[in-house]
């Protein structure tokens, strides 16, 4: 066995025996975590306005910390911005984590010197965790791959930004340096498809055992070099490749196109990074779920879905939380965050330990007429139907058509991009909807009381969506597609795109 191989497997046995010890006691962990966060932040702007000093139980704390979103926390971020020092959290922070939020704006994160090993020791640790189940390690002898944002940042007050996959590039552990790629140049590259092309180029001759990205960006990577090495499956271009790791969205819709380009299936790890933090990764190859990480200096909470926009929501530590219930999820950290309520809804599929599944987001869903469908439903039942009639897609998106021209019933429209436009719409369509009314019993009510029609399928030419996301300044990086929208200034875009096609 070779020497990187060896230590790899003592490292993850060294990590799995530390993860032991807060598995066997979740709420201790997270009480220790939420105490230690508030005396570290008591004489910080925002402990001394919230009495951090005086919060002595997860009570208290309810009591004296509200729940906000990125817009109801923007003012102490302002004043970071502006220079001032211990705000959120004591002296600076390292960096702001650039997002493009979809209801928000840009938001700028807080990224400290005590959360930045969060991010970085929990990817370490996710690819660790696969090599202690599984014994497989040869992939850390070859090429690894990370498609992502560029690690050129910018400056404000004295605080470097950027977007996160670029600052966590600028802390890659130098046991990883020489196998990293692509080059630092190249991940400079601000166009994504001139970016794409240059790490097509200089990976395919690589001994390439890892590739990590977001599913549509590792589709498109794996596109571009079957072209470049006509037609060629990608297990025959990188006959070493083990492992690909992914997070961001739902595997599921694009699972059997990556098989096809692969030429099989391989071995997979899903994350769940996010600008505020990294929370969770697959532990178990066969259970469903990823492992949320409590002892990471977050100390979490959850608000059931149906309440999040209550004036007071029922708020949940770790130890209330139910199986298969929907959580929007509440993070406080060692970055500054104080019940900041991410945006993101989880599931819990296992409370021993606990294991979450992401099932939507809470701005993202369709309820213009009461069903309240969210984006886990949609992507279930879509995944069903093309694996029952052996369809591929590319990309899609959902929008309420709330009043038709022709007087009729109102309807979802979903717009699809396929891989091979399938000889039967309406088909489909059906069997999506038959899954939608399975797992919503409201649009089943609407679907069986005529207040909605059956959905309809508008299939895009193919190339939709990577135009919609560049005429968005979008494509590439850490953005991702909008699944479910309330409106239709998506669905009209994309219209607008093909027909000016």
């Amino acid at each position: 066995m070779a020497l990187k191989s060896l230590l790899a497997k003592l490292f993850a046995w060294w990590v799995h025996l530390r993860k032991q010890r807060w598995l066997n006691d979740p709420m201790g962990v997270q009480i220790r975590i939420m105490h230690q966060l508030l005396k570290s932040a008591e004489s910080t702007r925002f402990g001394k306005d919230h009495g951090f000093g005086t919060i002595n139980t997860y009570e208290d704390f309810k009591k004296k910390v509200p729940i906000r979103d990125y817009e109801q926390f923007k003012p102490y971020i302002e004043h970071i911005k502006h220079g001032e020092l211990d705000v959120l959290w004591p002296g600076k922070p390292l960096y702001f984590c650039k997002t493009s939020g979809t209801t928000s704006g840009v938001k700028y994160i807080p990224l400290t010197k005590e959360s930045l090993p969060n991010h970085i020791n929990s990817a370490r640790n996710a690819l660790l965790s696969y090599i202690h189940e599984t014994g497989k390690a040869d992939f850390v002898k070859g090429k690894m791959i990370f498609i992502q944002g560029s690690p050129e940042l910018d400056e404000i007050s004295g605080i470097r930004f950027g977007r996160l996959s670029g600052i966590v590039a600028h802390h890659v552990p130098a046991y990883l340096l020489k196998n990293r790629m692509p080059s630092y140049e190249t991940n400079c590259i601000e166009d994504w498809e001139q970016k794409i092309d240059k790490i097509v180029e200089e990976t395919s001759k690589e001994n390439m055992t890892l590739i990590s990205g977001i599913p549509a960006w590792v589709q498109m990577y794996f596109e571009r070099l079957q072209e470049k090495n006509q037609g060629k499956k990608i297990k025959d271009i990188f006959p070493n490749f083990k492992l690909l790791v992914f997070g961001g969205v739902n595997f599921e819709p694009y699972s059997k196109r990556f098989n096809e380009l692969i030429g099989g299936q391989i071995d997979s790890i899903e994350i769940y990074p996010a600008s505020e933090g990294f929370f969770a990764y697959q532990d178990k190859r066969n259970e469903k779920g990823l492992l949320l990480l409590l002892n990471e200096g977050i100390f979490y909470e959850f608000i059931p879905v149906e309440e999040v926009f209550s004036d007071q929501p029922t708020r949940l530590s770790i130890g209330e939380v139910e199986l298969n219930k929907n959580y929007a999820l509440v993070v406080n950290s060692n970055a500054g965050l104080w019940g900041y309520l991410i945006g993101d809804t989880v599931r819990f599929t296992s409370l021993k330990p606990h294991r979450i599944v992401v099932s939507g987001r809470i701005k993202h869903y369709i309820s213009a007429f009461g069903e309240h469908v969210i984006g886990e439903e949609v992507e279930g039942s879509l995944t069903d139907a093309c694996n029952e009639l052996n369809i591929q897609i590319e990309e899609f998106t959902v929008a309420p058509m709330v009043l038709p021209e022709n007087g009729e019933p109102p309807f979802h429209e979903w717009f699809i991009e396929f891989r091979t436009i399938p000889e039967n719409l309406a088909h489909l369509a059906s069997l999506i909807d038959e899954g939608l009314q399975k797992r919503n019993p409201y649009y089943r009510d609407l679907i069986e009381g005529g207040i909605l029609q059956t959905l309809k399928i508008h299939a895009v030419p193919k190339g939709t969506f990577t135009e919609y996301m560049r005429s968005q300044g979008k494509l590439g990086g850490q953005n991702k597609m909008v699944r479910l929208s309330n409106d239709r200034k998506i669905a009209e875009d994309l219209l607008s795109l093909t027909h000016n096609n």
